[in-house]
């Protein structure tokens, strides 16, 4: 028997609707961070304000790799009225609405007051991820959570285009203030569908907790997931996290790198991300991070070519397949943190696991480009790609590892 079209869009709909409370808030997410951290300081650059002063900006970005300072309240403390984990949803988005209402009012203040309420307003973003993800790990079982993972950077990677893109792009038309009240009132729309997500009923039918014998149980089994997360999210940005810098070495025009890796960069995450979520579950976690893995690696391999023989195009070819690949290792990777979180803590053990891992790439992020310039683009790729592969070598073991013994426990 063919099912009627009418069934199949409610059946699709039906499976779809309780993805949409973390699609809609990550939508705000990739926008506001996207805005704050990339599109406003090509705002103040463009007013003239000091390249030293803007690379102070990326402190924005601090919150996020520093969770794991403060996710114990998160998981400890409970507000009156709400589920636990929506109510810090909802007192983290009314903060943040709040922060950016009085940044709308501060076009003309001075360079540290709007860098002050700026890291404000990420602290508020990234305590609302945490809640979030632990929300994940708590109510959503484990063979739906590529598909929300999927959700996750499908509604990031839109903000992002949003905010990194067309706010900056009609900036001259819709001014400072105009831009930032809309960012707010986009928070406060996508705050909305969360408030019916029935938090308290899924709690009752969630997977048991991976639990330890206490805090030192739990932290000797995080550890070792922190370090190889650590050194692969440090590994990844080695081996794409300069591509830009390489093209405009190449002579690429700026405005085409910034189409190249400001544009079409979350575009591509966005396809990504949304075949993600069906790819683990037809071809398998391992798989699909194998085959992005190769596409990693050719991508570095296709950069040495590229800077040895001087070619702006097989750059930017290189650079396009490092974001399709690193696009297909979003969703298992991030769908596997949800396992590994999923402790007595989960806001806390998330935290660790990505803030943590996060913050700990930050001082290859630092050096990256003077270890570049010392040793010429085509040697400091050799030397990437070799750190990739002995990083993404220490993901699949941890990852192997747990799919074995979900399957050795009858969970997968």
């Amino acid at each position: 028997m063919i099912a009627h079209p009418l069934d199949r869009r409610s059946s699709l709909l039906a499976w779809a609707r309780p993805l949409l409370p973390f699609f809609s808030l990550y939508v705000t997410f990739g926008t506001t961070l996207g805005f704050l951290s990339s599109g406003a300081p090509l705002i103040l650059r463009a007013r003239g304000v000091d390249l030293v002063e803007i690379g102070l900006l990326q402190l924005i970005n601090l919150p996020v790799g520093l969770t794991f300072l403060w996710a114990v309240a998160v998981d400890r403390l409970r507000l009156p009225g709400l589920p636990h984990r929506i109510g810090w949803i909802v007192l983290m988005q009314g903060a943040i609405i709040a922060l950016l209402v009085v940044l709308s009012r501060g076009e003309a203040w001075a360079l540290p007051v709007l860098l002050g309420l700026a890291v404000a307003t990420c602290f508020c973003v990234a305590t609302m991820d945490i809640a979030l993800e632990a929300l994940v790990v708590e109510t959503v079982p484990a063979d739906r959570r590529p598909f929300v993972a999927s959700a996750k950077l499908s509604g990031a990677s839109l903000g992002g285009i949003a905010g990194a893109g067309l706010l900056v792009g009609y900036y001259d038309v819709i001014g400072w203030r105009a831009v930032i009240l809309g960012v707010a009132a986009l928070n406060l729309l996508c705050l909305l569908p969360m408030l019916r997500y029935p938090e308290a009923r899924l709690r009752r039918h969630a997977a048991p907790s991976e639990r330890g014998n206490g805090s030192l149980e739990r932290l000797r089994v995080l550890a070792p997931r922190i370090l190889v997360l650590g050194l692969y999210f440090a590994a990844m940005f080695a081996l794409t996290g300069l591509n830009n810098l390489v093209l405009l070495d190449l002579g690429v025009p700026l405005h085409e790198v910034g189409f190249v890796t400001g544009s079409l960069s979350p575009v591509i995450n966005l396809v990504m991300a949304l075949v993600s979520g069906g790819l683990v579950r037809r071809v398998g976690t391992l798989r699909l991070i194998t085959v992005s893995a190769l596409g990693m690696v050719a991508s570095g391999v296709l950069m040495i070519a590229a800077s040895a023989i001087g070619s702006a195009g097989l750059a930017i070819a290189a650079t396009l397949l490092g974001i399709v690949g690193g696009g297909g290792l979003g969703v298992p990777v991030f769908n596997m943190i949800y396992r590994w979180a999923q402790g007595p803590r989960a806001a806390t053990d998330y935290a660790l696991l990505f803030g943590a891992a996060f913050f700990a790439a930050m001082p290859l992020r630092v050096a990256a480009p003077a270890l570049a310039a010392h040793a010429g683009w085509p040697a400091y790729f050799a030397a990437a790609i070799l750190f990739y592969l002995l990083a993404f070598a220490g993901l699949h073991a941890a990852i192997g590892r747990t799919l074995a013994a979900d399957r050795a426990a009858g969970r997968a």
